[in-house]
C-alpha cells in the first residue's frame, strides 16, 4: 500500500510537518517520488512507528537517528528499505539495554528539574540552549531524565565553589564537544568489533533472538565499564594537573595536603 503524505500522517498519528521534519532529520528514508508527486510505502510507516514508540520510551532523536540509520540523501526506489530483521532485533535489544542502563523511566519537565536540583530554570535554560542538556519529546513535551538531574546538581555544587557562569559553561561546551567525538569513536568500535564478532560467534544457524541477546549483553557489560573508564581518567588528568601547577608555583603546604588527599579517597563510580 503506498501513502500521499496527508495519509502517512494519518496513519502514524502525526501531523505532516512532523512527518517532514522527521525525514529532514534523517530519521524516515525519502519516499519514491511520481512526478510531482510523493509517496510513502508501509516500511515508512513502521519506520514512523518506530521513531514515535523510541520516542515515548524517552531516546532523544540522535540515538533514534543512529539505530534506525534511515537514508539522507536520494530517492529510496520503491519506497524506504526497512532494517533488515537481523538488524532491526539486534537494534531493539542494543536500545533496550541503553534504556536500562541510562535512560530509565523516570522524566522531568524543566521547572520540575529546575525545582529539584536548585538550578535556577534560566541556567537551565541556557545550558539547554549550549547543548549541555538535551530533552527528549515526549507527547509534545520535553522531558529530562534523573541523569541530567544529577549533572544539574552537581554543576550547582561546581558553582557554589565560586566559579564563574559564563566561563564555566563555555568549558562544559568544550567538554561536550569532545566527549560527542570520542563517544561516536566509541560507537564505531562497538559496531566494528563487538557486534560483528557477536554475529560472527552466532553463525547462520544463529537465532535472531539469540544475536539481538548477545549484543545487548556485550553493551550491557561494556557501558559501566567505558563509563568508569573515562571517570577515573578525568579523575586522574584533573588530579595531576593541579599537583604540577602548585609544585611549580611552591606552594607545599597545599601540595602536601593535595596528594594527602587523593591518596585517602578514590572516586566512587556508580552504574544503576
Amino acid at each position: 500500500m503506498e501513502y500521499r503524505v496527508e495519509a502517512l500522517a494519518r496513519a502514524g498519528g502525526v501531523t505532516v510537518d512532523t512527518v517532514r521534519f522527521y525525514q529532514g532529520r534523517g530519521l524516515i528514508p525519502p519516499p519514491r517520488r511520481q512526478g510531482r508527486v510523493a509517496l510513502y510505502g508501509e516500511a515508512h510507516l513502521d519506520r514512523l512507528r518506530q521513531v514515535r514508540a523510541l520516542l515515548q520510551q524517552g531516546f532523544s532523536l540522535a540515538q533514534i537517528r543512529r539505530v534506525v540509520g534511515a537514508a539522507e540523501d536520494g530517492d529510496s526506489g520503491a519506497g524506504a528499505a526497512p532494517l533488515q530483521a537481523a538488524d532491526a532485533g539486534a537494534d531493539a535489544a542494543l536500545l533496550a539495554a541503553l534504556a536500562r542502563e541510562s535512560v530509565g523511566e523516570r522524566s522531568l519537565s524543566l521547572p520540575e528539574l529546575a525545582a529539584e536540583s536548585g538550578v535556577p530554570e534560566a541556567i537551565l535554560g541556557a545550558a539547554r540552549s549550549a547543548g549541555l542538556l538535551e530533552p527528549v519529546v515526549v507527547a509534545g513535551d520535553e522531558r529530562y531524565s534523573a541523569a541530567d538531574l544529577e549533572m544539574a546538581r552537581a554543576g550547582l555544587a561546581i558553582l557554589e565553589a565560586g566559579l564563574p557562569l559564563d566561563e564555566l559553561l563555555n568549558l562544559a561546551v568544550t567538554h561536550a564537544r569532545s566527549a560527542a567525538e570520542t563517544s561516536e569513536a566509541a560507537i564505531d568500535l562497538f559496531d566494528d568489533y563487538v557486534r560483528k564478532d557477536v554475529r560472527k560467534g552466532m553463525g547462520k544457524a544463529g537465532a535472531r533472538g539469540d544475536d539481538a541477546q548477545g549484543i545487548s549483553e556485550a553493551f550491557r557489560l561494556l557501558l559501566p565499564q567505558v563509563t568508569r573508564l573515562v571517570a577515573l581518567h578525568f579523575q586522574r588528568t584533573l588530579v595531576n594537573r593541579a599537583i604540577e601547577r602548585m609544585r611549580a608555583k611552591g606552594e607545599a603546604a597545599a601540595l602536601e595536603s593535595a596528594i594527602a588527599s587523593v591518596e585517602s579517597s578514590r572516586l566512587e563510580i556508580q552504574w544503576r
